[in-house]
């Protein structure tokens, strides 16, 4: 079988493995969506921008902006050439989100991770769906975050041209003018210039609000010159209307004849929703019935929710946060006064048909009746339903990580990223938070897919500090190990080796090889320690005491001298392979009850667990790993395991040799999922784990560690459970005569 090292067409995508699986299945969920639903999902919004094309009048419910981008489309392809762009352009969306968060150093794994939530919700898929304006909204975010983040800090033209960009977000939906809020906060901070060149950020401030103010200028001009009056939407009195409505007390407010007739019968504590009061009876023409002479709807509705903002400010702020906090909750669920979660949900048959404008709409623009192709629309329900969306409460942990990083913790405090986690986090809570002041709807948490998972990406990365992963290893054996057993040479060894991996270990192996049996259940044993690159005297003490000594010429890290130590002990004759650290935390004379099990028949794999017998923890966090990572394997493996990174364990020579091993560091997870992967027999058995003997750990900052060993974790798992062909793994590594066999990786 042809594999994927070494062969540059594949390189990228070896690179980019988990961006790459998430962008597939991100294709196959908007394929479905293409066919399930022909010739597009049609809302009441679609016939309203569908209609305005031509006419482009400023004063419709919605912003002209979508109407620029709608009309060619249509024009060279009708509404089914409209939804495969939207989604092609979801998917560059994804990918973009992915290369800003890698330019931001972000490791692969949390960039991918950042991407995942726009290419895989299934919300996000319908809207794409949608003849609606908001995946050009999201592109424009996009562009928007790769303007102010992608090229360090901004000068006055570049954020004149930002201004522009978020003039242009506010043509497309009103909303979007609130992100020059968080454009000039950023602009303020980023670079600490506030404190030593305040002209600097004066001239960058001004600039982009000059650049906004053209577009909205231009705007609030086209809409005077269209309909007679000032404005720039014709949905701020309804929608405002629809708010207040919600929480007026009539009787404490000083209403007119003309203003009381917008109050709503429903005693407070029973009223409807936003949507109910804005739509249903704002929109209806014969509500609510005779005005008063020299009156009209807009003016009357609009002193209305004056009164009641003036009146009762802490209601409305009150309103508006309880349902700005609903985006933040676990599930998608919605009240019964909220805008119907079904409207954003795939469903088994055509949405809104009893419009008759939708049939119309279809048929005019479209070429042909709406109709659902059943089985795609089937399975794009259960995924919706059944957990294919971004829980709020993560969205809401990465805004929290983000402001974390804003305010210094960790390494965060001499990060260059604080600014870059802000700008998002502000960004998403702003344009949110100002939606939600109008009306909740899940439609309008969308764009929290952009901003919150990279915000919380790019502030994980600055409270952990700069990756310190090395690059995966390439086949055994590599250049360095080459030339390790070129030196070494091939020694015959004795049926048990003690592989022990050391890096600067002078002042600890003495007394680890002191207390080192030499012989264990009537077989001689070896002691192999294998010199990670050291720049002490490591190597001449392991000889002092006994130990067969390989010395790798450069230090890659523990992973990769414990795989030259399984390679060399298998093919000097070894039957079994003991690993050991050269600290002295574990005890070595339970050596011959680590061995049991494998002598006995019993296992091929045993390790030790601090958990099931004695641990002497230094560090609470890495007590607290130890657990939550056990959890994870036991989940993703089927196995109840309670320590996976104990480094006294023994194993079959051949079965060491036999997991694909490519973690340099990390690798205690890499080995032991990779060896149940492939088959073999998997023992814990109560061990001691000590404090170290001598020097310091060199597994870095607890966080930092967790995060790696979580990766390395996560990615065999589907390296070896998941991506490997199945008749692989049910191959294993034993042959059908009960034989070992040997492989070489």
């Amino acid at each position: 079988m042809t594999r994927w090292v070494g062969i540059p067409r594949f390189g990228v995508l070896r690179k980019h493995w988990l961006l790459a699986i998430f962008l597939v299945v991100g294709l196959l969920l908007r394929t479905l969506a293409t066919v399930a639903y022909w010739p597009a999902i049609i809302y009441t919004d679609s016939v309203q921008y569908l209609t305005n094309m031509g006419k482009l009048s400023p004063d419709q419910l919605n912003p002209i902006g979508y109407d620029f981008v709608l009309g060619p489309l249509v024009w060279i392809g009708g509404l089914p050439l409209v939804v495969i762009v939207q989604h092609l352009v979801g998917l560059f969306l994804g990918v973009a989100i992915y290369a800003l968060a890698r330019r931001l150093t972000v490791y692969r794994w949390l960039a991918a991770v950042a991407a995942a939530p726009i290419l895989l919700d299934a919300y996000q898929v319908q809207i794409e769906q949608n003849i609606m304006a908001e995946t050009t909204f999201d592109m424009i975010l996009v562009a928007f975050l790769w303007l102010l983040l992608a090229k360090g800090v901004p000068g006055w033209r570049r954020a004149g041209v930002i201004g522009l960009l978020v003039g242009s977000a506010f043509a497309v939906r009103a909303i979007g003018m609130v992100l020059l809020i968080a454009v000039v906060i950023y602009l303020v901070v980023v670079g600490n210039a506030w404190r030593t060149r305040r002209m600097d950020v004066v001239r960058r401030t001004v600039a982009a609000i000059a650049g906004f103010g053209i577009v909205f200028a231009a705007y609030v001009g086209y809409y005077r010159a269209e309909t007679g009056r000032w404005g720039f939407t014709g949905a701020e009195n309804q929608i405002l209307y629809g708010r207040t409505a919600t929480v007026a007390n009539c009787d404490k407010l000083p209403l007119n004849e003309g203003t009381r007739l917008f109050c709503p019968k429903e005693p407070l504590g029973q009223r409807l929703g936003v949507d109910k009061y804005a739509h249903n009876h704002y929109g209806d023409p014969n509500w609510p019935g005779p005005l008063p002479p020299g009156t009209t709807k807009r003016q009357l509705a609009t002193e209305f929710a004056h009164l009641v903002i003036t009146h009762q400010p802490l209601d409305v702020t009150w309103a508006a946060l309880k349902d700005f906090a609903k985006g933040f909750a676990p599930t998608r669920t919605s009240s019964p006064d909220d805008v119907p979660l079904s409207r954003w949900q795939f469903q088994t048959v055509y949405p809104n048909l009893s419009d008759p404008n939708t049939a119309m709409a279809a048929v005019k623009w479209g070429g042909s009746e709406p109709h659902v192709a059943h089985v795609p629309a089937v399975v794009l329900r259960a995924y919706q339903l059944h957990g294919g969306y971004t829980s709020g409460t993560y969205l809401g942990l990465c805004v929290l990580i983000a402001l974390a990083a804003v305010a210094g913790l960790g390494r965060a405090r001499t990060s260059r990223l604080r600014s870059a986690a802000l700008l998002p986090a502000a960004a998403g809570l702003i344009l949110l938070l100002g939606s939600a002041a109008f009306e909740f709807s899940w439609r309008y948490q969308l764009p929290g897919l952009v901003f919150f998972p990279l915000a919380g990406a790019i502030g994980l990365r600055a409270v952990l500090g700069k990756d310190q992963a090395r690059p995966a290893m390439a086949d055994y054996p590599d250049v360095v190990d080459s030339k390790a057993v070129q030196a070494f040479g091939t020694p015959d060894f004795a049926p048990i080796v003690v592989v022990i991996a050391a890096y600067n270990e002078a002042g600890g192996i003495g007394p680890v090889l002191t207390n080192m049996p030499r012989a264990c259940a009537g077989m001689s044993v070896d002691v192999l320690v294998v010199v990670d690159g050291a720049t002490d005297d490591t190597a001449d003490i392991a000889r002092q005491h006994g130990a067969y000594v390989c010395v790798a010429p450069s230090n890659r890290g523990q992973g990769a001298a414990l795989r030259l130590g399984y390679h060399l002990a298998a093919q000097g004759g070894a039957e079994y392979v003991v690993t050991t650290d050269a600290d002295g935390q574990y005890d070595n004379s339970e050596l011959a009850v680590l061995l049991e099990p494998i002598l006995t028949d019993r296992a091929d794999f045993v390790t030790g667990s601090r958990r099931l017998g004695a641990e002497d923890a230094e560090s609470r966090l890495r007590w607290i790993g130890v657990r939550v990572f056990a959890v994870i394997a036991s989940i993703l493996t089927r196995r109840k395991l309670t320590d996976t990174s104990f480094g006294f364990r023994a194993l079959r020579a051949e079965l060491a040799t036999a997991v694909t091993l490519r973690e340099p560091q990390y690798q205690s997870s890499e080995l032991l999922v990779g060896a149940l992967a492939i088959g073999a027999r998997v023992v814990e058995l109560p061990m001691t784990m000590r404090r170290r003997g001598d020097g310091t750990s060199k597994k870095g900052p607890g966080l930092v560690y967790g995060a790696n060993y979580g990766r390395v974790m996560t990615t065999t798992w589907l390296r070896e459970y998941v991506l490997r062909p199945r008749r692989r793994k049910q191959r294993a590594w034993r042959t059908p005569a009960d034989r070992t066999a040997r492989t070489s990786r």
